[in-house]
């Protein structure tokens, strides 16, 4: 008869081993949200509020981009390919990554169209995205790789390589002192990373694979990649909108303050490596704790994003200036707007992991068109009404009611997967 200790450790054993996980993606997350972090300042502190709007810009469409990429090659990967044997895995990461380095290719040719017909700053940052898109997105695609075969470690050591490699290429870039050499030493070192994630797996990216690697998996495919262009995609249009209807300097204000959030969301995207994969894990082990996994997750980000957000009323001028420079005074006005919208947003990806562990592509489309409609409304619609500290409100009132329709929908979601029995009525 088994023991109480018996039933018991293999839980424990679980339970350390999600916890591990977990840490892994935390440790990446703060490598790579380190490396962005510094770029950010350092390009605030040096080029000033107009050049840093424009490196906004750009930073906002290469979230587009990587978002396609995440649509069509990694996020089928993490749903379908989190813990099986490795021989599966790696030919899947073989065809997915080369769908990631082709999809860096085709619209990095674009920007590299684009740019000179923009012109300006505006165009030359543009150019210059477009020479490095195919290295960013192979690095991103060795990070999801990782975390779908539970080595987070390795994602973690290759984000400290691109960390490594980023320093020089900042201080080259402040001795020419534009926009585009900002935009070269961030995506040039992490070609360097992506160079290495091939050395570390131990598989060479198969563009020729994309072909089957989109057939196999279009119906997940094609809903993620809506999915994803539309949560980036409402960021690009907002971000234009505002420079638009405020200036470009109404960017970087915004890009300021979330910089200043920049240490949570580095636990809040670190947590999104790996909680698709764990949410999927428990759906396989435990699908009954699915639902309590995704509150825990979302809310346990919400309530840090709210304590950060005090933290940083706090901050004494002095301070603040001393990081972003002249950006800061403009940037401290829309904390609590920005603080809320991070909260609200935090607390959807709980629910939004939970729908893409049950693979209800359609009900997480649903979801982040609804979400992502809110977010371009409010955005666009606030800055026309109270320039930029309206379009920060707006975004806090966006986030909160797509984060309801996220939790409405799992709900929904795991009484389907989890239906409630009916009583058997017994007649006399």
């Amino acid at each position: 008869m088994p023991t109480g200790k018996e039933t018991t450790t293999p839980t424990r054993s679980a339970r350390r081993a999600v916890a591990g996980r977990l840490s892994w993606g935390l440790a990446d997350q703060a490598a790579s949200s380190l490396s962005n972090f510094a770029v950010g300042i350092y390009v605030a502190r040096s080029l000033g509020l107009t050049a840093f709007g424009v490196f906004s810009l750009a930073w906002v469409t290469y979230g587009v981009v990587l978002n396609v990429s995440r649509g069509l090659a990694t996020d089928p990967l993490v749903v379908r390919f989190s813990g099986v044997p490795e021989a599966s895995w790696r030919r899947a990461v073989a065809r997915s990554s080369g769908t990631a380095l082709l999809v860096g290719a085709g619209i990095g040719t674009a920007c590299l169209a684009a740019g000179p017909i923009i012109g300006g700053q505006v165009g030359a940052a543009f150019t210059g995205l477009g020479l490095v898109l195919p290295g960013l997105l192979l690095q991103d695609a060795w990070r999801y790789a990782f975390f779908a075969a539970g080595t987070g470690r390795k994602a973690f050591v290759n984000d400290v390589v691109w960390g490594v490699a980023l320093v020089p290429a900042m201080v080259v870039a402040a001795q020419v002192g534009s926009v585009t050499a900002f935009l070269l030493a961030w995506g040039g070192s992490a070609a360097v990373a992506a160079a290495y994630g091939c050395f570390q797996s131990g598989i060479r990216p198969r563009p020729a694979g994309a072909r089957a690697w989109h057939r196999d998996h279009r119906d997940l495919g094609h809903r993620y990649l809506v999915e994803n262009v539309g949560v980036s995609g409402s960021s690009q249009l907002r971000a234009y909108g505002l420079g638009a209807i405020v200036g470009v300097g109404a960017v970087g204000v915004i890009r300021g303050a979330e910089l200043l959030l920049g240490p949570f969301l580095a636990v809040l995207m670190g947590l999104s490596l790996v909680t698709v994969a764990e949410a999927a894990r428990v759906l396989r082990q435990a699908p009954r704790r699915l639902g309590t996994f995704c509150l825990l997750l979302g809310g346990g980000q919400a309530v840090g994003a709210l304590l950060w957000g005090a933290a940083l009323l706090l901050v004494p001028d002095r301070l603040g200036e001393l990081v972003l420079g002249d950006v800061w005074p403009a940037a401290s006005e829309i904390i609590v707007p920005v603080t809320l919208g991070v909260a609200g947003a935090g607390l959807g990806t709980g629910a939004a992991a939970g729908l893409r562990a049950l693979a209800a592509a359609r009900r997480s489309l649903r979801c982040q068109m609804f979400a992502s409609a809110c977010y371009v409304v409010g955005g666009i619609g606030g800055a026309v009404v109270a320039g930029t500290s309206g379009s920060a409100w707006g975004v806090a009132a966006a986030a909160a009611c797509g984060s309801a329709v996220w939790w409405l929908q799992l709900r929904s979601a795991l009484r389907e997967h989890h239906p409630i029995p009916i009583p058997e009525v017994r007649t006399p």
